[in-house]
């Protein structure tokens, strides 16, 4: 079995409104996602470049981080409903089993991200990290189920400066 690798992103700042939903980045959500987009075009290899999905959460703010990244990395951006900030980590694995056949970037919201992340790494108990805003997990694994990825890497803004 290949070994697959996954990025999960937490969507950038965002203002305050309502619906939650419909709250949009602030600029300088969209400057960090914009260095995190960069910094993540750097780490992949031309193969996962080209062969990368990017799917966001239906919320704006998702929508638009997503998109900044797929600008960035000259990609396409598709809607996954199960990965809103109420969703639970399951829902994602269970869809990860089925869909995760190529590098993959999820760009979502915490608690979700942060659940997710915990769970595919340390198992069903894991206890969930903390993500801040634009940061991006890296993990891999040969199979997407809880407690069979390695988490690689978890990078935030701040630690591109």
């Amino acid at each position: 079995m290949a070994t697959e690798r996954l990025w999960i992103m937490r969507h950038g700042q965002a203002g305050h409104g309502v619906p939650d939903a419909a709250r949009r980045l602030t600029p300088h959500g969209q400057a960090e996602v914009q260095r995190m987009a960069t910094w993540l075009s750097g780490e992949l290899s031309d193969a996962e470049r080209k062969a990368l999905w990017i799917v966001a959460s239906p919320f704006t703010r998702a929508q638009q981080s997503a998109a900044l990244v797929a600008e960035t990395l000259d990609r396409e951006v598709d809607t996954l409903d199960c990965i809103t900030p109420d969703d639970r980590p399951m829902a994602a694995i269970d869809w990860l089993q089925i869909n995760a056949d190529r590098p993959l970037l999820l760009v979502s919201h915490m608690p979700l991200v942060g659940e997710l992340t915990a769970c595919l790494a340390e198992g069903p108990r894991g206890r969930g990290l903390g993500f801040a805003t634009a940061a991006v997990a890296s993990l891999e694994a040969e199979v997407w189920a809880a407690g069979c990825a390695t988490l690689r890497d978890l990078k935030a803004p701040a630690d591109l400066r």
